[in-house]
């Protein structure tokens, strides 16, 4: 199967990725490695490491003690530590390994998509250059772009407050978004470009920054956009 093994799926909250990821499910095996070079697909995030923290301040403050990365509010979970997720890369190092360490077979007819946002100090640069080398060579960078006012929009709208722990209808807390997801380095890290190779820890990886506005929940109009994204991405891939 001609199928990428890594691809990051990343953006600014809201973005899409969440979206991406619940398109390709509803794809058959056959569908979606033929149009978009994913096989029988695994996703992975940094929400659990985020929720963990949070568990972990809620009892220090049961304690009296005071909360050291996160706070809680109506919308959800609101980080206090401005780079708590670039210092909690590595964990996905460990995650991947102890997921498919002794299942590397995984990868014969599998993709690892791997999920994330980065803002201001949390930069997407420092985040990647923390994966391990083994994932970097093999892997690839979907970076779905949306302007934050978009970005914004989308997260307000999507908010459902039964639901606030799914894939689809949780939301980062306004407060998170103006102070962590306003600014990003993708832009300055790419230079502005639509498609190449960034150099991480002496690697070049090929992206693709696919612009995912204006919004839409067309089947046609997403195959267009993910389909032109993933077959560049390959193409870069296979040079």
């Amino acid at each position: 199967m001609e199928i990428f093994k890594y691809i990051f799926v990343i953006g600014r909250p809201a973005a899409g990725k969440s979206e991406f990821i619940d398109f390709m499910k509803k794809l058959s095996v056959k569908e979606r490695s033929k149009l978009f070079h994913v096989g029988n697909f695994e996703e992975i995030d940094d929400f659990p490491w985020l929720c963990e923290a949070c568990d972990a301040d809620d009892k220090r403050e049961k304690r009296g003690e005071k909360r050291l990365h996160t706070e809680r509010t109506d919308e959800g979970l609101n980080l206090l530590s401005p780079t708590f997720r670039s210092d909690n890369q590595i964990r996905f190092n460990e995650a991947i390994q102890n997921r498919y360490g002794d299942r590397p077979q995984f990868f014969d007819d599998g993709t690892l998509l791997i999920e994330f946002a980065r803002g201001k100090a949390d930069g997407f640069k420092i985040s990647l250059e923390r994966m391990s080398s083994d994932i970097l060579q093999d892997a690839a960078i979907l970076y779905i772009d949306v302007s934050f006012d978009e970005s914004f929009r989308r997260n307000d709208a999507r908010f459902k407050a039964a639901q606030r722990d799914s894939i689809l209808f949780h939301k980062v807390p306004d407060k998170d978004m103006y102070e962590y997801f306003i600014e990003n380095d993708w832009k300055k890290i790419t230079e502005q470009k639509e498609f190449g190779y960034l150099e991480l820890s002496g690697m070049n990886v090929p992206f693709f920054t696919m612009l995912n506005e204006p919004e839409s929940k067309e089947p046609s109009v997403l195959t267009e956009r993910y389909g032109t994204a993933l077959s560049k991405l390959w193409e870069l891939k296979n040079i």
